[in-house]
């Protein structure tokens, strides 16, 4: 209680004293003001909208330095470095017009500069853009995004899959901190709600330097939605239905933003039945239902800024064993899985006068429960305190608190210098009648620094060292297998002990990253990194049924750290009617870890081992982007993805996504003050063969899926309608996804689904 009121008493105690405040004037290249452009500070969730003059006031900005953005649609995003002394700020702001997009704040990288300042190639998406494609999921809007797919298992559980890397290689950060939900499970999805999240970042390549363990797939960064402008208040109401799941998602928020306080709660509950497949059947309990709160409370004082939020999400989902009883019901059938998460974080600010602390701590708490058809006989598991109408076969509760420190030195004639360093406590409880991995902890510390040398305004180089130390220590436990005669009765229990382990990885990692404008609109970016992942605990110490694989897993304790290098260069060209990038990759991964099959079979579940290859995969991106004028409304678009993923030994990697090619027709229309941001598209989809497959693997055809979207705001009074009205697979296309978990089984994926969305704000 001490600690907590010095703590408290030290916050309030870096003074409430004079304010600062910055005004100032947004105009167009004519030198006309421009209404309505945002004005904001990110890191201080402090923003406003310009007036009819295109004048803005902010206030209650600390002493130091901070980076002001502004943007208008159609028009360049700015990005300027402002110095908060004592005397109040005036500035005017020019801002240019460009055809294709605004550019984006980037926060998952340490130094938040604008995307086109990046020395790292990152792709930043609304949440607001990605609704537009109309997912029934937040992981499925995100395969709209050049390399990046989903390893699903029906419509409710969906990993992320970047350039052929998912589960533990691929790191999820959320109110900025990391995501910890046992995400080692094939059949263990995302566990986020779309509603309330402004937008998602997703580094493509090992991202250890800035992150750690997990990250040597890349990152998805989703960054929490704003708070209110300053002294506003809003109501945010939006509902969306699904005709294919008959599915329904509700969400209602509320924001207000003072001076110093800020403060917002958001409510949306989602509920689906099973998914229909193009012959008219509904591929049965592939059903799920969600409840997912969210709270977030600010506070800005003089030389300090601090954000607390909080995420609750509770999903009960269904686990499909194939095409049975026929039901339009929402009520979940056996087996199931019921899973909750707590996202508690808190993110501080120190300014420091030209130097700055960042401060950011997070606590997640996930409890992940199954519940199937089993026998009720007591083998001496201890139960869990809560009393249940059914006593869940498998109740794990995961516990991460992690900490993430870091020191901004003032700039030093062209450097920016970051150190810092980050840690996670962890531990794994087991509360059900089995066990899938064993009551473990985990301790995690890391040190970084990283620098980027501004050479000229056309060239930036960016390096960064660090070192990461992981402790893993488990519990020894039993594995029962039931004994039966002939006529089934029951005979005994033959009893498997599987060993505590205790392991030690300390691994260094370094990036080094160049960006350059080769020619005035060419800009090129060539980034070197390494990564690594320790093992987790299923590859280490599972040995029983994993029911979500249909398998009998073995791990093994003798596992080393995964380590990779990869080699990413990209190109862009732009002007005012066409856009064309190209990325290419190489990625070159030691000790990769696999579960492979033994050919043995055991409780009629076939059995596989985790077991060590080198590997590589290679790839990339490509696209371009038409405006022809003098059609201003009309957009062309076409991207291609693709990715190979091979063993040293010459075999294919499992698990890697057909290539891809994208292509969408697009306009959009300005409209009037009432109707404005109307847009009509037409996008193919053509998925190619997958043929690269490993030998345990099924090869998958190529098909084609059409998709229709459409849109717009209606503007009335003070109340803003967007509609979004879109048809996935049009042509009710019957395909199967390479990366489906239901492949096996050769059942299909959704077929034609009608969404409508309707979103309002007040």
């Amino acid at each position: 209680m001490k600690i907590k009121l010095i703590f408290i008493f030290f916050v309030f105690g870096l003074t409430i004293q004079g304010q600062n405040s910055l005004k100032g004037i947004v105009l167009n290249e004519n030198q006309e003001p421009i209404e309505n452009a945002e004005v904001y500070i990110e890191l201080l969730h402090i923003g406003t909208t310009t007036e009819e003059d295109g004048s803005f006031v902010l206030k209650n900005i600390p002493k130091g330095n901070h980076k002001l953005t502004v943007n208008y649609l159609g028009y360049d995003t700015k990005n300027i470095n402002i110095q908060a002394t004592e005397n109040d700020l005036e500035i005017n702001i020019k801002l240019l017009p460009t055809i294709f997009h605004m550019d984006e704040v980037i926060l998952s990288t340490p130094f938040h500069r604008l995307q086109s300042e990046n020395v790292m190639k990152i792709e930043s998406k609304s949440i607001q853009s990605l609704q537009k494609n109309g997912a029934p999921t937040l992981i499925e809007s995100l395969t709209s995004i050049p390399g990046v797919e989903q390893f699903s298992t029906g419509t409710g559980i969906g990993k992320p899959v970047i350039r052929g890397l998912t589960g533990n290689r691929v790191l999820v950060y959320t109110q900025g901190v990391r995501l910890e939900n046992q995400q080692f499970g094939d059949e263990h999805g995302l566990g986020l709600n779309e509603s309330g999240i402004e937008s998602v970042e997703i580094i493509k390549g090992p991202a250890s330097l800035l992150y750690g363990s997990d990250a040597l797939g890349g990152v998805l960064y989703f960054n929490p939605e704003k708070f209110a402008y300053q002294n506003d208040t809003k109501i945010n109401i939006s509902q969306d239905f699904f005709s294919n799941t008959l599915g329904s998602a509700t969400s209602v928020g509320v924001k207000t933003s003072k001076d110093i306080f800020k403060f917002l709660v958001r409510g949306t509950y989602n509920t689906h039945s099973d998914y229909e497949i193009p012959n008219g059947d509904r591929i049965t309990n592939t059903r799920f239902n969600e409840k997912d709160l969210k709270l977030g409370l600010g506070l800005n004082l003089n030389n300090y800024v601090s954000e607390i939020r909080y995420n609750y999400n509770d999903a009960e989902i269904g686990i499909t064993e194939g095409i049975n009883d026929q039901s339009t019901s929402k009520t979940l059938e056996l087996p199931y899985q019921d899973i909750q998460n707590h996202i508690i974080s808190l993110h501080n600010h120190f300014f420091l006068n030209k130097a700055k602390i960042d401060l950011n701590l997070g606590y997640v708490i996930n409890n992940r429960k199954e519940f199937e058809e089993h026998e009720e006989e007591d083998h001496g598991f201890e139960p869990h305190e809560e009393e249940e109408h059914m006593e869940a076969a498998l109740d794990m509760k995961l516990q991460t608190f992690t900490y993430d420190a870091k020191y901004y030195f003032p700039n030093f004639k062209k450097f920016e210098t970051i150190m810092g360093v980050q840690g996670m406590f962890q531990s794994n409880k087991n509360f059900g009648e089995e066990i899938l991995i064993p009551d473990a902890t985990t301790n995690d510390i890391g040190f970084l620094a990283t620098s980027i040398y501004n050479m000229n305004d056309k060239s930036l180089v960016q390096a960064g060292l660090r070192y990461d130390h992981r402790n893993l220590s488990t519990d020894s436990y039993e594995i029962h297998h039931h004994e039966h005669d002939e006529d089934e009765s029951h005979e005994g229990d033959e009893i498997e002990i599987v060993d505590a382990i205790d392991k030690t990885y300390g691994n260094f990692t370094f990036s080094l990253g160049y960006k350059t404008k080769i020619f005035d609109k060419i800009v090129t970016r060539l980034n070197l990194a390494s990564g690594f992942r320790a093992p987790n605990l299923a590859e280490l110490t599972s040995y029983g049924v994993h029911h979500g694989t249909n398998r009998f897993e073995i791990g093994n304790p003798n596992l080393e750290s995964e380590r990779n290098f990869q080699t990413d260069l990209s190109l862009e060209y732009g002007n005012e009617h066409f856009e064309i990038f190209a990325n290419g990759f190489y990625n070159s991964l030691n000790n990769y870890i696999y579960a492979s099959p033994t050919g043995e079979f055991e409780d009629d579940y076939a059995v596989y081992e985790y077991i060590q290859n080198d590997a590589e995969l290679y790839g990339g991106e490509f696209g371009i982007h038409l405006h022809p004028h003098p059609l201003d409304w009309l957009h062309l678009e076409s991207n291609f993805e693709m990715v190979i993923g091979k063993q040293k030994n010459g075999d294919y990697l499992p698990l890697i996504p057909a290539n891809k090619w994208s292509n969408t027709v697009r306009g959009e229309f300005a409209g009037n003050k009432i109707f404005d941001d109307i847009y009509l598209a037409m996008n193919l989809d053509s998925f190619f063969d997958q043929n690269k497959t490993n030998d345990f693997e099924a090869n998958t055809e190529g098909y084609n899926l059409l998709n229709f979207r459409s849109g717009g705001n209606i503007n009335f009074n003070k109340v803003e309608i967007q509609i979004n009205f879109s048809i996935n697979n049009l042509l009710d296309k019957e395909y199967i996804s390479h990366l489906s978990a239901l492949k096996i089984d050769e059942i299909p994926n959704p077929g034609r689904n009608f969404v409508l969305g309707l979103n309002f704000t007040i």
